[in-house]
Formats: C-alpha cells, structure tokens, sequence
C-alpha cells in the first residue's frame, strides 16, 4: 500500500509538472529517405535504432504523407501548414541569391512565425531551400537562431566535388562558416547544442538534414559498419543513413539529458519518398512509385511523432495524416492564437494521435504537380491518381492494393467521377506556379545572356 501511495504521489507530481510547461517542439526531416529503409517499416540491411525508437515510444502513422513528391514544395507547405499549390510555391526554386521571386512568398506566415509570438525560441538547422535571396532567409522567416545551408544541397566532405549550390559555404545566421567535418555530423551536433542552450525555455527546432538526398558521400567510420553490403552505392546510403540515425540519436539523448524529454513532441518523417534506383540506391517497398510521382512511393513516408508525457507510446495511428499537420497541431498545444488571416488546411491532429478520434481528420487529401500535369485524392481507402498529362486516372483501394496494382476504375466509373469532381474543386481555388523549377530557370537565363 505504502508503495502505491508512493506511487500515486509520484505521478500526480509529475503530472503536474508536465502540465506546468509548455511542450518543446522538434522536427526532424529527412531527404530522400525511402520508405522501407528505416527498421519500424521492414528495414534489414540498415539497422536505425533511434529512429525505430521514436516508434517504440511514440505514434508510428501508417498513412503519413507529404504534401508533396519532391524537396522545396513539401518545405513550403510543412512551413504554413497550407496546401503549397495555394501560393504557387510548386516547383524547387532555382539557387539564385540576388532574386526575390524564388522562394517562399513572403506573404505566408511559417510555423516558426506563429511559435515565435507564442514566446518559443525558434531555430532551424540544416537545409532550407526555400530561396536563397536575403529576404528569404530563415532569419527573416521567424527563426531567430539557424545554422545550414540555404540550397537544395550541400556536399558531405569537406573538399569533395559539388556545383555552387552545393559547395557553399554553410551560414551560423548569416555568417559564413568553412565545413570542417562531416555534415550530418556538424548538424547533429548544432541541434544537440541548441537543445542544451535553450533547455530552460520553450522551443522550437526543425532539424532538416540534407541526408539522405546525393551525392552518395560518406567517411570510413561509417562506411565500415557495411562491409556485408557488396553494391557500393547501397553501402554508402546505408552509412549515410546511420550517420543520420547517429545524429538523432544525439538530439534525442540531448532531451534526455537535460530533463525535457517528455515534454518535447518530436516529429520524424521525410520529404518525399525515395528516388528511383539510378539516382539513388532507395527501397519503397512495397509502395508502387518513387520520388516525383503521385503514387505511394513519392508521397507516402516513414512518418512517427514522440511525446512521452502525452501521448500512447508503441502505438499505431491509421487515419491518414500530413506533414501540414505539424503547424496547426503544435500551435494548438503551445497554446499559441492563430491569425483569423491564416487559413491553414493542416489540422490538429493531436486527438487521433492519441487515439481518442478514430475518424480520418480530413475528409479528402489532395496533391498537384506540374500546374495540373498530374493530380491526386485520397478520399478514405480509395486513391485517384492521374501519373502524368496524358494519361487516364487510375482508381485504387489503398486498404487492399497499397502497391496501387489494380485499376478499379473500370469497376467504379461513379467514385472516379465524385473524386474528379473534388479535385476539380480544389484545383479551382489553387494558383499557377510563380516560378520556374531550375532546369527551366537555367535555360531562361542562358537564353537571356545570349541576347546581351
């Protein structure tokens, strides 16, 4: 009896001390990563036991997506919490520094603006790509301390070959730094550091790791854990995948160390999924797709959320959710007053994470590439995807057919045409691009220079 009332004693005392904080939020985005090559999604030949134990002390979401297939249009909308297409933010912006139309308009407010005001100290560490004019700068963005690299990339090594975009210098703020160590490595250990100095007050960290996106570059110290693996392109992803697991590990031991890991929500998942086999040695099985395409693969991610204090740990959560969730649901729990202005599509999703909701949080999910080149909705089990400009939508019972191998079109003319018609809807409301990807942005410019 003296034990359990000990017991109880002890739990209403932390209880109300959880309750007495604000919760910390972390979010931790990997590049490129695909959806099989983490342990808690079937992952053999990498182990990634801190990842995997997000999942075993969290919510793993069965159907978590992106709002996007490839980098910065995924950024975007994680960023506001809105559908990207809304502000034309579709394409990955060209690196052009003295441009301040290539970005992330600077009429949408982030996420790191809406916990600033709440009185979260804010910093992001690692990539940015979401322009790389001044006025874009995470500084200017709501983020009072970053550390990164304002490109689509970066080199690993120091010395290794890369375009401009890649061999820049990195930025503390806006001071340039040499890199100097391994890059994985040197961002871990910012964002264990900003952990630390910051353990006494609310905060909020994105942590965007260029791992695991190329060029396929990775030192000795990790590269020997892979002896086994013969393909030298899968052994160099695989040590770049458990630098990445290594680095988490260090922000999680961070929260520990310093008492705030229940009081922390953090979030794991990917921009896009993996590309395909000649760009990068990636597993999505058994997702049908890759990166840069709207079926599973391009879409679906390893996707958890962790906090301790609140909610089930090893638990499963099956509605689908997506990346624009983060920023309604963590305003929600710091209590933080969303402008009537800010019309976010992302929800709190904080309910169906703890399982007290057991029906989906949006009615249909939506995505769009290309100005409408391809499109797809997911309205409950079933998806309809149109691959790419000329082709005829396909309809697929995700909930029998997550490999999307069998067309039901055919069978449900009906759901095609209501699902159709939704995305015909929501296309109506959207806006074109408002600028060119790089590839097309280069040719501009070249064509341009030749006139001179």
């Amino acid at each position: 009896m003296r034990q359990f009332i000990a017991f109880a004693a002890l739990l209403a005392a932390t209880t109300l001390a959880d309750a007495a904080r604000k919760l910390n939020v972390v979010v931790i985005l990997a590049d490129d990563l695909g959806y099989a090559d983490v342990g808690f999604n079937g992952c053999k030949d990498i182990p990634t036991p801190n990842i995997d134990s997000l999942a075993k002390h969290g919510v793993r979401c069965a159907n978590g997506y992106v709002s996007h297939s490839f980098c910065s249009p995924t950024r975007a909308g994680l960023m506001t919490g809105r559908y990207q297409q809304r502000f034309g933010h579709e394409n990955n912006p060209a690196y052009l520094p003295e441009d301040t139309k290539v970005g992330l308009p600077l009429s949408q407010a982030t996420i790191a603006d809406v916990l600033k005001s709440a009185g979260y100290v804010t910093g992001a560490i690692g990539k940015w790509h979401l322009g790389a004019a001044p006025c874009f700068h995470p500084n200017e963005r709501g983020f009072m301390e970053y550390f990164g690299f304002l490109g689509g990339g970066h080199i690993y090594l120091p010395g290794m070959k890369g375009g401009p975009e890649y061999t820049v210098p990195l930025l503390r703020n806006k001071e340039p730094l040499e890199l100097k160590d391994y890059v994985t490595d040197v961002l871990s250990a910012e964002a264990a550091a900003f952990v630390t100095r910051h353990k006494a007050e609310p905060f909020y960290l994105y942590v965007a790791y260029n791992a695991v996106h190329t060029p396929l570059q990775a030192p000795e110290k990790y590269l020997s854990r892979f002896a086994g693996i013969t393909d030298e392109r899968r052994r160099i992803y695989a040590a770049m995948t458990s630098a990445m697991d290594d680095g988490i590990g260090r922000v999680l031991a961070a929260l520990r160390d310093n008492g705030i890991e229940r009081d922390t929500m953090v979030w794991f998942f990917s921009d896009n999924g993996g590309p395909v086999e000649t760009v990068a040695p990636t597993r999505n099985d058994p997702l049908r797709g890759n990166k840069g395409t709207l079926y599973e693969g391009g879409i679906r991610v390893p996707f958890v959320v962790q906090w301790r204090a609140g909610l089930p740990e090893g638990t499963v959560c099956e509605q689908p959710v997506i990346s624009l969730d983060v920023l309604p649901t963590a305003a929600a729990l710091a209590g933080a007053k969303l402008p009537a202005s800010l019309k976010l599509d992302g929800v709190n999703i904080t309910p169906h994470l703890k399982g007290e909701v057991k029906t989906p949080p949006h009615e249909r999910l939506f995505w769009r590439m290309g100005g409408g080149a391809s499109w797809a909705v997911r309205e409950g089990r079933h998806k309809l995807v149109k691959p790419g400009k000329d082709a005829t939508p396909q309809l697929f019972d995700l909930n029998n057919d997550i490999g999307e191998a069998k067309d039901l079109a055919g069978e449900k003319p009906g759901m095609v045409a209501r699902l159709q018609a939704a995305f015909d809807a929501w296309n109506a409301e959207l806006i074109p691009p408002i600028f060119e990807g790089p590839k097309p942005a280069a040719k501009k410019a070249k064509r341009a220079a030749k006139k001179k």
